[in-house]
């Protein structure tokens, strides 16, 4: 089933639509406070798919993180009482308590680490907040993490360029599988 090589190429359309930027500002905006998507699924195709504007797509990527992740700040310092129920229910309430542990023994790098890696950043920034870490640090922090996964990312697809999008399409539904197969065995092994 080529479900994958189809959504990929809807990917790309939409990647080269005129207010595609302003869709990729939206959604690293809502990823830092809120919204469980990473920007990188529409940061890659769109730096694929214009390569001479990788920079400043990663640049805007950057930005608009660091501004959602002062969001989540906010939320963590304001209203963090109000959204707890939310947090647990939503399964991020270890992910709290890790980011809080992670805040006692690292301070200001586990932003850094969280804004660079995978794990779920927005949980960082409330986390940030409600224990009312430094907030000059903390953007600053994030400004360096996320800026430097934004750039890795698209640095790596305008370098690859037209060979690694040819490549990419090729793979694409190979590689979508493998990810659904190891996220049922990620699930089945967690709920074991």
């Amino acid at each position: 089933m080529k479900i994958f090589s189809s959504l990929y190429d809807i990917t790309m359309r939409w990647a080269a639509h005129r207010h595609a930027q302003w869709y990729l500002a939206g959604l690293s905006f809502a990823e830092s406070s809120f919204f469980p998507i990473p920007p990188d699924v529409m940061l890659a195709p769109m730096a694929l798919a214009t390569p001479r504007r990788a920079w400043r797509l990663a640049a805007l990527t950057t930005a608009a993180s660091v501004v959602g992740g002062m969001a989540g700040y906010l939320i963590g310092s304001f209203a963090f009482g109000m959204i707890e129920p939310w947090v647990v229910n939503a399964g991020y309430g270890d992910k709290y308590q890790l980011a809080v542990q992670w805040f006692d023994r690292w301070g200001i790098w586990a932003i850094f680490i969280a804004g660079f890696s995978p794990i779920p950043y927005k949980v960082f920034t409330i986390a940030a907040g409600a224990i009312s870490m430094a907030f000059l640090p903390f953007v600053l922090a994030s400004l360096v993490g996320r800026g430097a996964r934004f750039f890795l990312v698209a640095a790596l697809m305008a370098w690859g360029g037209e060979r690694m999008e040819r490549q990419l399409r090729r793979y694409v539904d190979r590689l979508g599988w493998a990810i659904v197969g190891l996220l049922a065995i990620a699930i089945v092994v967690y709920r074991m």
